[in-house]
């Protein structure tokens, strides 16, 4: 049951989304035009903001889903957080995509709310406070994936999950390093702008 529920997460995790919705309803490849990622932001500016919002919302689902279910079907903690750290790498080496994904905040999210579900939603609102102020979805991003092992410390019940945090972080900092070179020299773009650097 473990080993499939982890090839599960990783296949589901692999899905590419925004690939799939904007190849089926507009004219646009998002690995060629944008960002080139195949992201929510990224679709979001180059093929509408509906097709956006339905890649964020199934990105999520990616890593929600399989975690739901680890967690009724698996005792150990482990093996529930290895599972959502499955289908991340799923988003982020999908073996659809001859394993060139995207960033995983939406796919991470997904996971996180099922682990530790205030913890993610503590951490959704550093996001949004720092889009809000910033209006750059990589640096609240950035940290929001910083702030959610910090929310599971503090937690106390949820701190068996911040290994698996701390991988995924490390992974979407390793991800965003144009995204950081950029906003260190204050060349990101900001949300709403033309130009398209996904988060």
């Amino acid at each position: 049951m473990t080993l499939l529920l982890l090839v599960f997460a990783y296949l589901l995790g692999s899905v590419p989304t925004g690939v799939i919705l904007a190849r089926a309803f507009s004219d646009v490849d998002p690995r060629t035009q944008g960002s080139k990622n195949i992201g929510a932001t990224n679709i979001y500016r180059t093929a509408g903001k509906k097709l956006g919002v339905i890649t964020l919302l199934g990105d999520i689902l990616k890593g929600l889903l399989p975690v739901v279910i680890a967690r009724s079907a698996l005792d150990s903690h482990f093996w529930i957080g290895a599972v959502a750290l499955a289908a991340f790498l799923g988003h982020l080496y999908p073996i659809y995509l001859k394993f060139k994904g995207g960033k995983g905040i939406a796919t991470a999210l997904g996971a996180f709310l099922a682990l530790a579900p205030v913890a993610a939603i503590l951490s959704f609102l550093v996001f949004a406070a720092v889009v809000y102020k910033s209006r750059y979805i990589s640096l609240g991003s950035l940290t929001a994936t910083a702030s959610f092992p910090v929310f599971l410390a503090l937690l106390r019940s949820q701190a068996i999950y911040i290994p698996f945090a701390v991988i995924i972080g490390a992974l979407i900092f390793y991800r965003h390093r144009e995204n950081i070179q950029r906003l260190r020299a204050g060349k990101e773009n900001k949300f709403g702008a033309k130009k398209s650097a996904e988060a």
